[in-house]
């Protein structure tokens, strides 16, 4: 099945019509500074390397890294900024900052300059740097900023030598929240004791393209988005649970549909209800008129075992 096509500003902002007039808030990902294949296409120079490179026919994670030293890049981006805020009235833009490979970094007289003549002395410094030059041109235009969990310097990928023994020079900005998605769950953790907001996005528990077999109805309905350990006024600073379905590997409405239903109620259910209140054979029964709606909409949902 071919993959193409985008949406013209017009039509998304009918989208967001469409989402606020039912209570829900799109909160754009303008993904930085690695899966950025696509636009080094359109715009060479936005890229470490400088290569001219190919729209990728394949999915999965890209290599190409955005040329943080580069000023011409900041301009770049403040104007993408303008347009998606001025589309978007969501408080946070979320701007990736996951599995960025540091390759072309390393390999870059421009960007090891640039991290000798701000003391960064990793990739992983120079990332969290990054991060907080956005947070703070997303703050001059009243948004604040979000991201995956690499955003916070921790390791997280095999690929990622030694990050987490070096020592951190900078800092993420408080103001930035954390989306968790990876990684030890004490990290989750790390981060809270240090003051910072979270979503638990922990992959193991709430991605919906996994397979039943990996996370059942049941263990979506067990997920507890505030991790083991934070309790008390700690525990506001988790401000939500994600639940993603990344659907390029997904070939059809119908099979996309059946991974995400009924698992969506459980994440919903567990997102509102208190941990003591939850109990899942209640779940259950409240799921029975639930599930002969979507059927009579023709919609086809994944297995419900008691």
């Amino acid at each position: 099945m071919p993959h193409s096509g985008y949406y013209t500003q017009k039509e998304l902002k009918e989208i967001v019509d469409y989402a606020a007039k039912r209570h829900i808030t799109i909160v754009p990902e303008i993904t930085l500074p690695g899966h950025i294949t696509a636009a080094c296409a359109a715009y060479p120079w936005l890229g470490t390397s400088g290569d001219t490179v190919k729209v990728s026919p394949r999915f999965g994670a890209h290599y190409n890294a955005l040329n943080v030293a580069s000023p011409k890049v900041y301009d770049f981006l403040s104007d993408v900024f303008d347009e998606v805020i001025d589309i978007f009235p969501s408080a946070y833009i979320h701007i990736g900052g996951d599995e960025l490979r540091y390759q072309q970094w390393n390999e870059s007289p421009q960007i090891q300059a640039f991290m000798k003549e701000k003391h960064l002395h990793s990739g992983a410094e120079l990332q969290v740097y990054f991060t907080n030059l956005l947070s703070e041109m997303l703050e001059g235009k009243g948004r604040h900023l979000m991201g995956w969990n690499e955003i916070t310097g921790d390791r997280l990928h095999d690929y990622q030598v030694k990050n987490d023994e070096e020592k951190m020079n900078a800092v993420l900005s408080k103001g930035s929240l954390v989306q968790f998605w990876q990684g030890n769950p004490n990290l989750m953790n790390k981060a809270i004791e240090k003051g910072y907001d979270i979503v638990n996005s922990f992959n193991s528990y709430t991605y919906l393209d996994y397979s039943y077999k990996q996370i059942s109805l049941q263990k979506a309905y067990e997920f507890e988005p505030v991790p083991a350990g934070i309790e008390g006024r700690k525990a506001e600073h988790v401000k939500g649970l994600g639940c993603q379905m990344w659907g390029e590997f997904i070939p059809t409405v119908e099979s996309m549909n059946t991974m995400v239903f009924p698992r969506i109620a459980a994440y919903a259910e567990v997102g509102w209800t208190a941990k003591k209140n939850k109990d899942y054979r209640h779940f259950l029964e409240s799921l029975r008129p639930i599930l002969k709606r979507w059927k009579a909409q023709g919609i086809h949902y994944g297995p419900v075992k008691e």
